[in-house]
């Protein structure tokens, strides 16, 4: 699956998952690994959540979205590097809202201007001895949701996150 970066934005956004279902086909093309993923999680805070994702859109690929809704409100960011703000929507709105717009940028590729500030913030940490914006346990927090969606697809079951894989290609 190529959503990593906004697999790392859900979980930032929603909080941490609980567990989730997933199944994957290889559609389109014939490679050893899925080009087609759905899945379901169930976070900790009791929300629900989807993903979908694919390589086999063609001719030309889409941008992907996260969009978050609830009873107070709706988010949708998208963009090809997750990076255009397209709704904004809350009952009661913020002072800061008026101000949203800002926050949509025109990256010159897909990776965006994250990598820039990432590496600034991790020479910062090193040469003042200060704790990194994103350090090794969030990371694992991503990667593990990864392995927890892999092994659901081989086995077929519901995964709980915080689990030792079984089946999983990418475990141990």
């Amino acid at each position: 699956m190529k959503n990593n970066i906004k697999i790392d934005l859900l979980e930032w956004c929603m909080g941490e998952v609980e567990s989730v279902f997933a199944k994957s086909i290889t559609a389109l093309v014939d490679i050893e690994t899925e080009d087609t993923a759905i899945v379901t999680l169930k976070f900790k805070n009791g929300a629900l959540g989807i993903i979908e994702a694919t390589t086999a859109i063609r001719p030309k690929d889409l941008e992907g979205s996260l969009s978050i809704m609830g009873e107070k409100g709706s988010v949708e960011i998208a963009g090809f590097a997750v990076n255009e703000i397209k709704h904004w929507n809350f009952k009661e709105e913020q002072e800061d809202d008026k101000d949203i717009d800002k926050f949509s940028v025109n990256p010159p590729n897909i990776y965006g201007f994250g990598h820039k500030e990432y590496y600034e913030d991790v020479i910062n940490a090193i040469n003042n001895n200060t704790k990194a914006l994103v350090d090794g346990l969030e990371g694992r927090k991503s990667l593990e949701l990864i392995t927890a969606i892999y092994e659901s697809i081989e086995t077929g079951k519901e995964v709980y996150l915080r689990f030792k894989p079984k089946k999983c290609k990418l475990g141990l």
